[in-house]
């Protein structure tokens, strides 16, 4: 028998451990560059679901929260997806590990049936429970980490899923290369027909 609010608890955790382990061994510079035409980067990612954590897991369940500055109504468009130099890389993953405690005592506090309201959902899906809002969360924090995978391999090749388990076939450069040639091949021929 499983408990499906720890099992939803190990799902957060393993996007959560994931994400952060794709800034291990990078610079400051590396953690916040600009990676896409839309300024994808490690860092802010980051910052961006520590903002996350605390907008689902506080106030919607009746519980006290601090927001960070990035998380009002009248702070800039996308700030809370890229450090500013004064946010440091210690302060972002302190605070991101702060709020994991928070929302941790939010999960564990209340049954998966617990009633929340998500004000700035349209008003038919604004009354949620924990389950609702953990699957939701899992999702989110699963697509940035997914996000971190690529921006990582483009800062320095590094991929994987976890640092003990990367989850791709055990191969050389060469194969890869070959592998990424053969992928090329077929677009270029499915492109002209």
């Amino acid at each position: 028998m499983t408990d499906p609010k720890a099992d939803l608890h190990d799902y957060l955790q393993a996007a959560r451990d994931a994400l952060l382990w794709k800034l291990d061994g990078l610079s400051e510079y590396d953690i916040r560059r600009p990676m896409t035409a839309t300024g994808t980067n490690l860092l802010g990612l980051v910052k961006h679901l520590t903002g996350v954590e605390i907008g689902y897991f506080g106030a919607p369940f009746g519980r006290a929260v601090e927001f960070p500055p990035w998380v009002t109504d009248d702070a800039e468009d996308n700030v809370d997806m890229w450090a500013t130099a004064d946010e440091s890389r210690d302060y972002v993953l302190g605070l991101y590990r702060k709020v994991w405690k928070y929302t941790d005592a939010t999960i564990r506090a209340l049954p998966l049936d617990a009633p929340g309201r998500i004000p700035h959902w349209p008003e038919d899906r604004r009354d949620v429970t924990l389950h609702r809002i953990l699957v939701h969360v899992i999702a989110e924090t699963h697509r940035h980490a997914g996000h971190a995978d690529i921006v990582r391999e483009l800062v320095d090749g590094t991929v994987g899923l976890r640092a003990d388990n990367d989850n791709l076939p055990t191969a050389d450069r060469t194969w890869w290369e070959n592998y990424r040639a053969r992928l090329e091949r077929a677009a270029r021929e499915a492109g002209q027909g």
